[in-house]
């Protein structure tokens, strides 16, 4: 009886695990499970720092761009470009509507505009409104917002003007800052108006329709969306996820379509199993220096530090997705006047396998000189990161290399990603782990955040010279000028001042569905999902 008894259950246990798996095969090839990370500090356009992808499917700007990465017009119609290339002019679309069926206006961008320039706002990416007229001034508490160079000509047109000509500009645009914002909704809800679904109206592809924190956020198609017909996803549910096993286990069990959560050791394994894929990267892993601490002032430890590190054994040995190993912070990508940026600057130090052990012989002399022969009564420092396995997995090699062959003690602290992001804005470190993603093909979206009076420049640094460099790179049209300017203004960050200790450009590996079709994920990491579908069996 026992065993009849157990052997009805097992066979129910069965069938409930084939229903479940035919229901994952059988699902809407139009709805998707998508891991882009875990719970986001903000998904306000406005104040978001890095998870862009949120408020992209939900918000369209003034420019966006197609399957191919290529500039298209988004939000307008059309534009037009002045010939001293200082004031653009856009024309809307007449038929563009909020989610809620409002029609969207020139004041709604006017005043998403001024609400990013507000100081108040403590938006994160505000360097990207340093370009527009009086920004910088606003930012610093020296105008009013209402003085910033934007206007609504009238309900359909509006006005930017810029400070200095910026031929990347309209690359800029695309960035979810720039994102017309409802005025009723901040000034009725304030801060919260992200937090509901009920509230955060957009004027994109998609409509938000759950928010669980840590757990999802769940999109459908915008019926009231100007280019509906052209998306192709009912439902998008983002699923929050950090865990790399888990995510994993969902894509060979056909429940998640997408992860950005990789386990680097399995990379080999992935690629046979057809479910990985490596994306280029336009970005630099580096360990950044808090340049008020104390102990860390000293450019001599620093590049010590810097020295001792062996890069190469990292790059083939932790982190086996890596592009190259380097000692740059600009990545190769970024144009010159003539070839590319990186390869004509070059390194700053001798990366190769046979130059490591000089580097090693220098780096002591260097703590020799700053008072710490063999690590001899150097405190122990602190280095602080995501929980990202492959970042701790490098944070622990570099650990080792300081202590072997300098005497130096790390200590390694991690971190949840919203935390993370907290604890640097408010420069509560020593080292942090640092990884930029370029947002332009221009070497100043590296660079430009070490101005001194920058909000994102989280590292305490402040050189007038470095300022002066990049200043004149912003303000001139001539790309000789400008190239020159911030090839100089690399070299006095990194090998200089050593504010960065470069280790590696990496590349980005991701864990696809097979049945996954048409997502977009470009070199500057942005993750499109408008076109995607599940390919039918």
């Amino acid at each position: 009886m026992i065993r009849k008894i157990l052997f009805i259950f097992s066979a129910i246990i069965t069938i409930f695990i084939l229903s479940c798996t035919n229901q994952v095969k059988e699902r809407n090839p139009k709805e998707l499970f998508i891991n882009a990370g875990e719970e986001p500090k903000t998904i306000d356009p406005t104040l978001s720092g890095n998870d862009f992808v949120y408020p992209r499917h939900v918000f369209e700007t003034l420019i966006t761009k197609d399957k191919k990465g290529n500039l298209q017009a988004g939000a307008c119609e059309s534009w037009n470009v002045s010939d001293d290339g200082l004031v653009y002019t856009f024309n809307l679309r007449t038929n563009a509507k909020w989610s809620d069926g409002k029609d969207v206006y020139a004041a709604d961008f006017v005043y998403g505009l001024q609400r990013a320039a507000d100081p108040q706002s403590a938006a994160e990416y505000t360097s990207f409104m340093e370009y527009i007229k009086n920004a910088v001034k606003i930012l610093s508490g020296e105008l009013p917002v209402e003085e910033l160079g934007v206007k609504a000509i009238d309900s359909y047109t509006l006005e930017i003007t810029l400070e200095s000509p910026t031929g990347y500009f309209l690359d800029i645009l695309t960035y979810p800052i720039f994102a017309p914002i409802r005025k009723d909704i901040i000034e009725q809800y304030g801060d919260k108006w992200s937090l509901s679904p009920e509230t955060y109206i957009g004027n994109g592809a998609f409509i938000m329709t759950e928010r669980n924190p840590d757990e999802k956020i769940v999109v459908i198609k915008n019926t009231n969306y100007w280019n509906k017909d052209n998306i192709i996803p009912e439902k998008i549910t983002f699923v929050m996820m950090k865990d790399p096993n888990l995510a994993l286990a969902g894509i060979k069990d056909g429940s998640l379509d997408f992860s950005v959560q990789v386990l680097e050791q399995d990379i080999e394994k992935l690629k046979s199993d057809g479910i990985l894929y490596v994306s280029p990267y336009f970005s630099t892993v580096a360990f950044g220096i808090n340049a008020t601490n104390e102990v860390l002032k000293d450019t001599r430890i620093r590049k010590a530090l810097s020295l001792a590190i062996d890069r190469n054994y990292i790059v083939e040995n932790v982190v086996p997705t890596a592009k190259s190993p380097t000692s740059a912070w600009v990545a190769v990508g970024a144009y010159d006047v003539i070839g590319d940026f990186r390869e004509n600057g070059g390194e700053f130090i001798d990366i190769s396998k046979e130059g490591y052990s000089n580097n090693i012989v220098m780096a002591k002399q260097l703590m020799a000189e700053a008072g710490y022969p063999d690590g001899k009564d150097f405190p122990v420092l602190e280095y602080k990161t995501t929980s990202d396995l492959s970042y701790m997995q490098v944070a622990e090699a570099v650990q080792q290399m300081w202590k072997e062959n300098l005497g130096i003690d790390l200590i390694i602290s991690s971190m949840e990603w919203a935390a993370y992001q907290q604890m640097r804005s408010e420069k509560n470190y020593q080292l942090i782990r640092t990884l930029w993603i370029g947002d332009y093909s221009d070497p100043m979206t590296f660079l430009e955040n070490y101005l001194s009076y920058r909000s994102q420049n989280t590292s305490g640094y402040s050189n007038i010279i470095f300022d002066k460099y990049i200043e004149t790179a912003r303000n001139s049209a001539n790309q000789e000028t400008r190239m020159k300017a911030m090839h100089d203004a690399e070299k006095l960050l990194i090998a200089e001042d050593n504010l960065l200790i470069p280790i590696y450009n990496p590349s980005n590996p991701l864990l696809v569905s097979k049945r996954l079709k048409d997502y977009v994920v470009t070199p500057l990491q942005e993750l499109q999902f408008h076109y995607a579908y599940l390919e039918t069996k």
